[in-house]
């Protein structure tokens, strides 16, 4: 098909036909019997031509330029047509170069669609597209590109402008969509006019984006909102030049604000929930010659509907907490708090002072508001250090690593808490759960709770991820080397609920020798399983972790691996199993890593298990996973047999001592003391606590016994030992002067002490006042009487004093 070309001189327009850029020249124009690669028609010229190809639209691009001139002549103001018509099906790009004075101002007014504004590399879904460049003197500056089906309504230039229009060889659009119109100089480089009538989110740079503004500029966007509508300005991403005059800022024209302009630097939260239209403005400085920078600036303007809620301020109480930040943000933030169609969630520290992202310091009271139809969009990120400045006293301290309640009681879901701990030289660091206790997240035994812990051991050389635990398990206690990083991941909702029973705590402890030990006190009635940390890459070269497994006392323990090696080779020393019992004289099982690991065994006492890595011979390292049951204490027959043969031994012997004691009751039949509560007696020594004379009352009084008989079986079986033995004697009576004391004779053991005492110079301790219990004794036959009176009477002893009294006398002297 031939193509004809005709361009009226008046028109001032040029067509420019040539082959796409890395392209092979496959196909040619043809001019009667002329062949060309490039075609130029310029004003005033007819030209017909065809194409040696069925598709030329491969091979060849178009653009036609026509140049205005509204400096020296009228401009031709109104819309603005794609000429000329008839043109062939090729990629075209349609330029309007117009050319203004400085001292006044062009304004290119779209129609709906209206355009929306990408950052450069971006295309545009219908591969139409804008670009629009100002021409100040000899200076062109990048407004902008542009798509179709956006917010951008209008755009006001000082001085020339360069628009063009990209369009696809099969876009069957017609017209160009804007037209020009003259208006007053607008004193700055452009104003961009954006109209947003319902929710909505635009993004915005400013001129020559990614590349620096022009120095000492100003600009302005005026964003027409609906004023039952709220808007809020968010910047992504802004850089600053180097000044020597002047400040880069940003101005705030709000209507019915009472400190128009507000002025806000680039680095400061940006205004938020503003009622209907305003204006922002972005001035430039006097940039440093020698290291002028770059001012550059994208943001984002999100516009939705007031929330209901907006006024309900939240306390959140950070003034009792030390090095902690807390930050309440949109889920999937910071990845994806770039550029959001949809109406985003607010966090405010005040009604106008908002942002996806809010981050609170300890040390402070904040009161927090959230513009936000649904709050399950938001996350709360928190983050506390701790560390150990004075040994003296952080060795005695415990930490408690809880969520905070300030945070807790917040209508927003946790998604992490982030403890830093810094152990200091020589210390290391003790993470213990006494009651929930933690257990080890593996493939047999996985976390199903509503949190989680992550426990991270750093240096600045090397990492170890000692593993993923959650509670309600049997580890009690892990101590590590070096500094430790626990991060607290929620799961749902339960958190909040489970948030007060939190029993994990950490303490500075002196050094230990392993890189990480644990101590494990299982539940009996659960197998555990324990693994080396580190998974999936292993163990890291030379590092030795170490168990110790507490079995209680009516249980036995069984110890297996999962599996029958170690499955590593080693480059340099070993790497190696250790495996010992807790009590005397225990064995120790070692297996290297050549070796196959012990079979299942019992352990009877808490045990030790220990894995130490070598440095292996490939980038594979060691991983091991072992498991502990218990069962009841399995008791020997021997042992119950024995038992049972000795307590009938014991039986057979009791039973025999007591049958001969019966036997001797019967047939001795010994006078014993009875009490007798109405005899008033005193301890020696006490002088008149007697209300009658000794003449007047019996307390002297005893009825004869014959000690032989009530005693002797008891001097029979002492058989000489050592054991004090009691004295024994006949009563005697007395017939001489009797005074007023009544005779008490000291307990024996009283009387053994003097005794044992005669040869030191102390004197005796005196008897203390007590009140002693007194005692009368049965009266015997008349029979067994007289032999007695006729026994006293043989006895030649000294009756002047009575006859206990005399004894004790003969125990000081001896």
């Amino acid at each position: 098909a031939s193509f004809t070309i005709s361009l009226h001189k008046v028109d001032n327009t040029t067509v420019m036909i040539k082959l796409r850029p890395g392209v092979s020249p496959s196909c040619q124009i043809r001019i009667k019997t002329v062949v060309k690669y490039e075609l130029k028609i310029k004003p005033g010229e007819n030209v017909t031509f065809t194409f040696s190809c069925r598709n030329p639209e491969k091979y060849f691009i178009m653009e036609i330029q026509k140049n205005i001139d509204c400096m020296s002549g009228p401009c031709p103001f109104g819309d603005v047509h794609l000429y000329p018509p008839g043109l062939p099906r090729l990629n075209k790009t349609y330029i309007w170069d117009v050319k203004a004075s400085t001292k006044a101002g062009l304004e290119l007014k779209f129609s709906t669609p209206w355009l929306r504004q990408i950052a450069p590399g971006e295309t545009c879904p219908d591969s139409i597209s804008y670009n629009i460049n100002s021409c100040i003197d000899k200076a062109t500056v990048n407004i902008g590109t542009f798509c179709r089906n956006g917010s951008v309504s209008r755009v006001k230039l000082l001085g020339g402008v360069v628009m063009a229009l990209h369009l696809p060889w099969n876009s069957a659009l017609t017209t160009s969509g804007f037209n020009i119109a003259n208006r007053a100089s607008i004193k700055r480089l452009c104003i961009i006019e954006s109209t947003l009538k319902g929710e909505s989110s635009i993004t915005l740079m400013s001129p020559n984006y990614p590349l620096g503004f022009p120095e000492d500029e100003l600009m302005t966007w005026q964003f027409v909102v609906p004023s039952s509508m709220r808007a809020s300005v968010f910047f992504h991403n802004y850089s600053l030049s180097n000044c020597e005059r002047k400040e880069e800022r940003v101005e705030y024209y709000i209507p019915g604000s009472v400190s128009n302009p507000e002025v806000f630097k680039l680095s400061d939260s940006q205004p938020a929930n503003i009622a209907g239209s305003f204006n922002m403005s972005l001035q430039g400085c006097d940039q440093d010659a020698q290291n002028p920078g770059i001012l550059r600036l994208l943001f984002q303007v999100v516009v939705q509907h007031p929330q209901l809620d907006e006024n309900v301020t939240h306390l959140v109480d950070l003034s009792k907490e030390r090095n902690m930040t807390v930050t309440i943000h949109s889920d999937g933030w910071p990845s994806q708090a770039s550029l959001m169609s949809e109406p985003v969630c607010l966090v405010c520290k005040d009604p106008r002072s908002c942002d996806r992202a809010l981050t609170l310091a300890s040390g402070s009271v904040y009161r927090i508001s959230f513009l936000c139809k649904d709050l399950s969009r938001l996350r709360i990120t928190a983050e506390k250090g701790i560390s150990c400045v004075d040994l003296r006293w952080c060795q005695r301290k415990i930490y408690s690593l809880s969520v905070p309640k300030a945070i807790t009681r917040l209508p927003i879901r946790l998604h992490k808490f982030i403890w830093k701990l810094l152990a200091p030289d020589l210390m290391n660091i003790e993470i213990t759960s006494p009651s929930l206790k933690l257990q080890q997240h593996v493939l047999e035994q996985r976390c199903n709770t509503s949190y989680s812990y992550s426990i991270v051991s750093a240096t600045p050389e090397t990492e170890l991820n000692v593993g993923l635990f959650c509670p309600g398990g049997s580890i009690e206690k892990i101590q590590m080397r070096n500094n430790i990083t626990i991060s607290l991941k929620t799961f749902g909702k339960g958190f909040v609920n489970e948030s007060d029973h939190q029993d994990l705590k950490m303490s500075f402890v002196p050094h230990i020798k392993d890189e990480c030990s644990f101590t494990v006190s299982p539940n009996p009635k659960a197998k555990v399983y324990l693994q080396t940390p580190n998974e999936p890459y292993g163990l890291p070269p030379h590092v030795s972790i170490s168990w110790y497994i507490v079995v209680p006392s009516k249980q036995t323990a069984r110890l297996g691996f999962s599996k029958d090696r170690m499955g590593v080779a080693c480059e340099t020393n070993r790497a190696f199993v250790h495996i010992k019992e807790e009590t005397l004289g225990a064995e120790t099982t070692v297996r290297y890593e050549d070796e196959l690991l012990p079979v299942p065994r019992n352990m009877y006492h808490n045990f030790w298990v220990n894995v130490s890595n070598c440095k292996p011979v490939d980038k594979t390292q060691l991983t091991l996973q072992f498991w502990v049951t218990f069962a009841e204490k399995q008791i020997d027959l021997g042992i119950i047999l024995a038992v049972v043969a000795g307590a009938g031994v014991l039986v057979a012997i009791g039973l025999t001592v007591c049958c001969v004691k019966k036997k001797k009751k019967k047939t001795q039949s010994p006078m014993v003391g009875v009490y007798n509560s109405n005899v008033n007696t005193q301890m020696p020594g006490k002088k008149r606590l007697f209300a009658k004379g000794r003449q007047n009352n019996e307390s002297h009084v005893y009825a004869v016994i014959d000690d032989a008989v009530v005693y002797g079986h008891l001097l029979k079986e002492s058989n000489g030992s050592d054991v004090y033995r009691p004295e024994v004697d006949v009563y005697r009576p007395f017939d001489g002067p009797i005074g007023s004391l009544p005779p008490s004779p000291p307990p024996f053991s009283f009387r053994k002490s003097i005794k044992c005492s005669s040869n030191t110079e102390e004197e005796p301790p005196p008897l203390m006042d007590t009140d002693h219990d007194t005692y009368t004794f049965a009266h015997q036959t008349s029979g067994q009487l007289e032999d007695n009176v006729d026994a006293n009477k043989k006895d030649k002893g000294d009756t002047s004093m009575p006859l206990l009294e005399k004894k004790e006398q003969d125990g000081l002297v001896e």
